[in-house]
C-alpha cells in the first residue's frame, strides 16, 4: 500500500521545550497504526504535529504527496485529515446534533451533511437516541463517540485518535477498538495513539514506539508485541 502520509526529521515541541526528535515514518493508506509509549514521550506531540495545531521547527510532513508541515490545522481537515483529541473536547451546551453538525464545516463535507449526520446514526445508535440531549449530559464513553463522529462528519481519509480509551470503562473501551475495525472497512487510515498497549496492538496493522521523543521501533504490530524489551520501554 502506498503511504497516504509521510514524515521525515520531524523535529520540534512547545516553545523551547523540544520534545519529538529527528522522527520520520508514514502510514500506509487503508491502515491501522498505534503510536505507543509511556506517558509524556511525545505521542500527542507527534498526532497535534500531524494535525497542523503545533508547527515543527524542522523536518517535513506530505499528505498525498504534497508539504503540509505549514498548512494551518483547518486546511488539513480540509485536506481530509481530522484528529480526535485527548479529552474529547466536544462543546457540553450544545445537543449532541449540533455537535456533529459542526464537524462538517469545511466545504466538501457541508454538501453531505445530510448523508453523512445519517451515517453518524448509523454507525452511533446511542448518539441517534440522544440527538437532543446536551453533550455535557452525556456519560464519558458517550462523549468519546460523539467526538469521533465530529471528526467523521468532516468525511476525512484520515483520522487521528488521541488517546482515545482514557479515562474510558473496560466494556466502553472495548467498544472503541472495534470501532476502529469499523472506520478501517469503511477505507479510512487510522492513526491511534494509545496507552492500551495489548489492545491497540490487536487492532492495529503497525505500530511505532516513542521512547523520550525518538522513534525507536516502526515494525508490524505483531512484531512489536513480540518484543519484550520495547513491551516494558512502553508500559514505562
Amino acid at each position: 500500500m502506498s503511504a497516504i502520509l509521510s514524515f521525515d526529521g520531524l523535529t520540534g515541541g512547545y516553545g523551547k521545550m523540544q520534545v519529538l526528535h529527528d522522527l520520520t515514518g508514514d502510514f500506509a493508506a487503508g491502515s491501522v497504526t498505534s503510536v505507543l509509549g509511556a506517558n509524556g514521550v511525545g505521542k500527542s506531540t507527534l498526532m497535534r504535529m500531524l494535525a497542523g495545531q503545533l508547527t515543527p521547527a524542522a523536518g517535513t510532513i506530505r499528505y498525498e504527496g504534497s508539504p503540509v508541515e505549514h498548512l494551518p490545522a483547518h486546511a488539513r481537515v480540509n485536506a481530509g485529515i481530522a484528529m480526535v483529541p485527548e479529552g474529547r473536547m466536544i462543546f457540553p451546551v450544545m445537543t449532541v446534533e449540533e455537535n456533529l453538525l459542526i464537524g462538517a464545516t469545511v466545504p466538501h463535507a457541508r454538501k453531505e451533511k445530510t448523508r453523512t449526520l445519517a451515517e453518524m446514526y448509523e454507525l452511533f445508535p446511542r448518539l441517534a437516541e440522544r440527538r437532543s440531549q446536551l453533550g455535557g449530559t452525556l456519560s464519558g464513553g458517550e462523549q468519546q463517540m460523539l467526538a469521533i463522529g465530529r471528526a467523521l462528519m468532516a468525511r476525512p481519509r484520515l483520522v487521528l485518535l488521541d488517546e482515545p480509551t482514557l479515562g474510558l470503562a473496560p466494556v466502553i473501551a472495548k467498544q472503541i477498538f472495534a470501532l476502529v475495525g469499523q472506520l478501517q472497512a469503511r477505507g479510512l487510515t487510522v492513526v491511534m495513539a494509545e496507552q492500551d498497549v495489548s489492545r491497540s496492538l490487536d487492532v492495529a496493522d503497525r505500530a511505532m514506539v516513542l521512547v523520550n521523543g525518538a522513534l525507536v521501533m516502526n515494525d508490524t504490530a505483531a512484531a512489536v508485541g513480540a518484543n519484550a524489551e520495547l513491551r516494558r520501554a512502553i508500559v514505562g
